[in-house]
């Protein structure tokens, strides 16, 4: 057994087997400990008072109240408990979204259980995971920062990607139709030099972060 406490890690997924394939995984580890499950948002905002979890792993494609939007009600509600987003999704827009709402990690579902048990491991001691095909996408070379270039409006658009809100979102926000959106996120690809809707989502996210450090 380790000298030190064991992680405390909380279970949400809406597909019960899922749920006791990992905890019959983590139970066989000394440095983690299963203190608490759930199958939807509404459960997992009831649990995470009760069983007050280090870190929870988090299924990406819920039903209903999805992973992201969840992961931004912890991170508002519990500032101090890791999220990892366990996810099948290997687009990069997913994992920027994720971690924008907060998401200190995001791990693919059919990565191997050691890479999970890292991941955890990392989030829980402050650090940042990513699975490496994710990571290989998202952390190419920045494309220039031509921000001064961008109308106002555009500038609206991009703090709104920024804050992982959907182009639809950003519409109803904004008072605009969902063309004019993606037009708009056209225009900023275009003199940002992006090559695609990754390198936006990442640049706007990254810009986000910036300003927040640097008001």
């Amino acid at each position: 057994m380790t000298m030190n406490a064991p992680i405390r890690l909380m279970l949400v997924d809406d597909h019960p087997l899922v749920r006791d394939g990992l905890k019959a995984r983590m139970d066989s580890v000394d440095d983690i400990e299963v203190v608490g499950e759930a199958g939807d948002a509404e459960e997992a905002l009831v649990e995470i008072e009760r069983c007050r979890p280090g870190v929870v792993l988090m299924d990406i494609g819920m039903r209903g109240i999805g992973g992201i939007e969840l992961t931004g009600r912890l991170h508002a509600s519990h500032p101090q408990v890791a999220v990892l987003m366990l996810s099948m999704y290997d687009a990069p827009e997913y994992a920027q979204r994720a971690l924008a709402a907060g998401a200190r990690g995001y791990v693919l579902k059919d990565a191997p259980s050691s890479e999970i048990l890292g991941a955890i491991r990392t989030v829980v001691g402050g650090g940042t995971y990513l699975s490496p095909a994710i990571a290989q996408q998202l952390f190419r070379a920045p494309a220039p920062a031509a921000r001064n270039q961008l109308s106002a409006r555009e500038q609206e658009i991009l703090r709104g990607l920024g804050a992982g809100h959907s182009s639809k979102q950003i519409a109803r926000d904004l008072g605009l139709s969902v063309r004019t959106v993606e037009s708009h996120r056209q225009s900023i690809r275009r003199k940002l030099d992006l090559a695609g809707q990754a390198e936006l989502i990442k640049y706007a996210v990254e810009h986000a972060r910036r300003g927040i450090e640097h008001p």
